[in-house]
């Protein structure tokens, strides 16, 4: 399990006071699909797959525009709930028809846009995309993803540093989407890439069973032993889901420090799986804890779920992470996953110690209650970087304004 770790949470009169909390994988513009994918398809019930199908038809029609109305409200919703740092795993680079536009980081420049006009810092994780899987060509939105080649996509990540080289809060990285959906030699040219630039290099790793069985049929072998072969394990290493590893694979990535992000409520939502993280950090590995697609946007729901989910598995309590534990994933790891390391000491939460829901909270037992208990409507104070993101319970930026423009927008797009 997660080892103990020093406590967290302060307590200064009735307010209890936390570092910076990181949401490390985000997929901001899936906030728009909330609620609108639950129902039973008629073929009978929905997977991943077909979830994704209709990801891609929301992300085929989105503008620049757009993209920055989606995310700004996504990440004002995460900064209401406390989160101060995100990972935005950024995939969509190109025009519908798969033309880069003009300027070919206008829609990563939308996303950081986004994210600084709440307050909120970001790591742009510039995610390099080639094919539809094994032989085959991208197709639909998958267009809009794609680089004709991995020079392409590793330009644009050094192009963004340099745009956001005098920006604190903006950090940047590089994100092979998948075993998948690059070819190994690109693996091996993003873990060179990053490691000569000391960048954050995450990936999604085994998150469908159907994932495995691809790679296995093109490598001989499953994702996590193919990113081992290509140098793709390290200390700067983020595995995302981490879900379906097989025996060995939790050793590999422990001995080389990476970390896996878990991301509970997307990976409940859509029926992914539960990775077996009490096995994971027993090996060394370092877990921090992401949105994914805003499923939920709670980033205390997200620490506890990776307990409770656990405790289901074992039948039994305390089984994956103490509270402490899972503050630290998601604080100092959480930052340290994004190329943040240290930073989180200079952002602060400040939660209302008289909220219902942390009633009754002990001096010696903060972090429990803070894990167990709290949810949005405790967060009355959000810093970073020593400006107010969130004051008195309130979104500093015109909240009103942001969710009227999200809303228009998306009645815009689902009219089509």
């Amino acid at each position: 399990m997660l080892r103990p770790a020093q406590r967290v949470v302060r307590r200064v009169g009735d307010e209890l006071h936390l570092p910076g909390l990181a949401s490390a994988h985000s997929h901001a513009f899936q906030r728009g699909l909330r609620g609108l994918t639950q129902r039973r398809s008629p073929a009978g019930m929905g997977d991943f797959w077909s979830w994704r199908g209709l990801m891609y038809h929301l992300a085929e029609q989105l503008s620049p525009e757009d993209v920055f109305r989606l995310s700004r409200f996504a990440f004002a919703e995460l900064a209401l709930s406390g989160v101060t740092a995100v990972g935005e795993f950024h995939y969509l680079h190109h025009q519908a028809d798969g033309t880069p536009y003009a300027d070919r980081l206008e829609l990563a420049d939308a996303v950081v846009r986004a994210a600084r006009d709440v307050g909120l810092r970001i790591t742009l994780l510039r995610v390099l995309y080639a094919r539809a899987g094994a032989g085959r060509a991208p197709g639909g939105a998958q267009r809009r993803f794609s680089d004709l080649r991995v020079e392409d996509g590793l330009a644009d990540v050094e192009a963004l540093a340099a745009r956001y080289a005098q920006d604190p809060c903006v950090a940047v990285g590089v994100a092979p989407h998948s075993v998948r959906a690059v070819p190994r030699a690109w693996l091996g040219e993003a873990a060179r890439f990053a490691s000569a630039r000391a960048l954050p290099l995450h990936a999604h790793v085994s998150e469908q069973r159907a994932e495995l069985e691809e790679c296995r049929a093109e490598h001989g072998m499953t994702p996590v032993r193919l990113l081992s072969e290509e140098g793709a394990l390290s200390a700067r290493f983020v595995a995302v889901h981490a879900t379906h590893l097989e025996a060995g694979e939790a050793e590999l990535m422990g001995g080389a420090h990476a970390f896996a992000c878990i991301c509970r409520t997307t990976e409940r939502d859509l029926g992914d799986g539960l990775a077996n993280v009490a096995s994971m950090a027993d090996c060394g590995v370092r877990i921090c804890l992401g949105v994914d697609s805003h499923a939920s946007s709670c980033p205390f729901e997200e620490a506890r779920a990776v307990e409770l989910d656990e405790r289901t598995r074992a039948e039994g309590r305390v089984v994956a992470a103490e509270a402490s534990a899972l503050l630290r994933a998601a604080t100092a790891d959480g930052y340290a996953a994004l190329g943040l390391d240290g930073r989180e000491a200079e952002d602060e939460i400040v939660l209302d110690a008289h909220d219902p829901a942390l009633a009754g909270a002990q001096p010696d037992t903060l972090d429990e209650s803070v894990v167990f208990g709290a949810g949005a409507r405790a967060v009355r104070e959000v810093k970073v970087a020593g400006r107010d993101v969130v004051h008195e319970g309130q979104l500093v930026l015109d909240y009103q304004g942001a969710r009227e423009a999200f809303e228009a927008c998306l009645k815009k797009l689902l009219a089509r």
